[in-house]
């Protein structure tokens, strides 16, 4: 990685053996290795027997999770909040199990829709909930930083399954935990009546 880090520079117009690109190729090496590690790692190490049996029906929200993942499509950071909310059939995951889950999928080439599906499904594969949702707000630099150069815009995604998709009240008693409920517009895949917002701006 470093070899080829030195011809992208190289191809930059810089000289990589100046005296503050020098170590330039193995800076970058390390925190490419620690913003993709989400690709090395084991979901069931990360949840590492965190799952437990408990009576328990009513939802579980942890909100206002940050998460810092890269744009697959220019290698540009996006970054922000994720809240992920369940409601246990048997069995819950330990709190400070979840935003490990986000971390696992943010630390990959990412796109927001297919992070906020992933953490999602696995949420509900390895607890069988009522419902699972999963609402994240990012800001991409790919969008202020070049192309439309929109510096206030963040894009907002939504995984709503099972009781959350099939039940409105439930929905929206979620959205407003979250404090979402007053934006205009729509999610993707959701009914009109959930009243948010896809992109704001």
């Amino acid at each position: 990685m470093q070899d080829l880090i030195r011809k992208l520079l190289l191809e930059l117009g810089e000289d990589p053996d100046r005296e503050g690109l020098q170590r330039t190729p193995a800076r970058v090496q390390k925190a490419m290795s620690f913003l993709t590690s989400g690709y090395a790692a084991d979901i069931d190490v990360v949840l590492n027997d965190a799952l437990f049996t408990v009576d328990y029906s009513e939802m579980v929200i942890v909100k206002d999770i940050d998460f810092y993942s890269l744009c697959e499509h220019h290698l540009l950071p996006f970054f922000g909040k994720c809240h992920v909310a369940y409601i246990p059939r048997r069995r819950v995951i330990g709190l400070s199990k979840i935003p490990r889950l986000v971390d696992v999928f943010a630390r990959r080439l990412q796109i927001q829709e297919r992070m906020t599906n992933q953490i999602a499904e696995t949420i509900r594969e390895k607890i069988d909930p009522i419902g699972v949702a999963v609402v994240c707000q990012g800001t991409h630099l790919c969008m202020s930083m070049r192309g439309v150069e929109k510096q206030n815009s963040v894009a907002v995604t939504s995984a709503m399954l099972g009781a959350f998709r099939d039940q409105a009240r439930t929905r929206m008693e979620f959205l407003e935990l979250i404090k979402l409920r007053g934006h205009a517009g729509v999610l993707p895949g959701m009914p009109a009546e959930a009243g948010l917002a896809c992109v704001e701006d």
